[in-house]
């Protein structure tokens, strides 16, 4: 049986993306004691591999496909085919950011004040990058881990990545400037892309996975609505496309179907039933497929 070899982001974004997978419909099942997880899926193999690693590895062929940052897919120059971005992260939907920052009492206002300095950061080709466009020559060395701790007798400024900010301001820091803004992306090696079965797997998996984020935050909600009142009702519904609407077995009624963002629902309910709506339902989605 053939199989594609697809790389599960350890660490950060490991929770998340077995979370995701669920509601696409795959169940992963990560055992603490080894770096290849169950799939319920035989066409699929997984492994644990770390973000930071992955492009490298789907580059060489050790796997066919992986989920990782576009910023590791840069700070690696790695020539992989990037197939989809799915807009999530550890903490829910977003972007991360790879920032500029510095402490809160530096003198150090833009990054043209950096020309002859140190910086400290994991993320040590995008960060040359990004002083190469802004045409600054500073000083860029790799950090370990506990980048923020440097500042400011080990370095003099620092390119970290956040989410909320919150681990920063804790630190006593202030951003100067965003390097990068980042989302995670499905990438497939490329003579895998270029073989049909494992592109129809890749295709088929990615867009499971984007019906999944779409349907992030939504839900659907069912009614049934005299039809002398569907006109008042269906101005309350923002909706995706217009709402299936199916006549029921009394003709002066029929039911309404339709997908809102969950913040509206509990706004939005109670002026349909004063619209005359009944037996309204909301339920939860796993995939929204365009």
């Amino acid at each position: 049986m053939k199989k594609l070899k697809l790389g599960i982001p350890k660490g950060s974004l490991q929770e998340s993306t077995v979370r995701l997978f669920k509601k696409a419909g795959f169940n992963i099942s990560v055992s603490s004691r080894s770096y290849f997880p169950s799939i319920d899926d035989p066409e699929v193999e997984c492994m644990l591999i770390r973000a930071q690693e992955m492009a490298r590895y789907v580059e060489d062929g050790v796997l066919d496909a992986g989920l990782t940052g576009k910023d590791w897919v840069r700070e690696n120059r790695a020539d992989v085919k990037e197939v989809t971005g799915l807009v999530y992260s550890k903490q829910g939907l977003g972007k991360v950011k790879w920032v500029l920052a510095v402490k809160n009492d530096s003198k150090i206002k833009s990054v043209k004040d950096l020309k002859g300095k140190r910086i400290a950061t994991e993320a040590v080709n995008l960060t040359k990058d990004y002083l190469k466009k802004n045409k600054v020559n500073a000083e860029v060395e790799f950090s370990w881990g506990a980048t923020e701790a440097k500042l400011p007798d080990l370095a003099d400024a620092i390119v970290e990545i956040t989410e909320t900010g919150s681990s920063l301001r804790a630190n006593n820091l202030r951003v100067i400037d965003t390097v990068i803004e980042s989302t995670t992306r499905f990438i497939a090696n490329n003579k895998s892309w270029n073989d049909s079965w494992k592109k129809k797997k890749i295709e088929q998996i990615t867009m499971l996975l984007q019906g999944a984020i779409a349907a992030e935050e939504k839900v659907g909600l069912m009614m049934n609505i005299r039809k002398k009142d569907l006109s008042k009702v269906l101005k309350l519904l923002p909706a995706l496309q217009k709402p299936t609407i199916s006549q029921l077995s009394d003709k002066k009624w029929v039911a309404i179907n339709t997908i809102i963002d969950e913040v509206l629902v509990k706004e939005l309910i109670p002026k349909l039933k004063e619209s005359g709506a009944s037996g309204i339902v909301e339920f939860p989605l796993n995939k929204i497929i365009s």
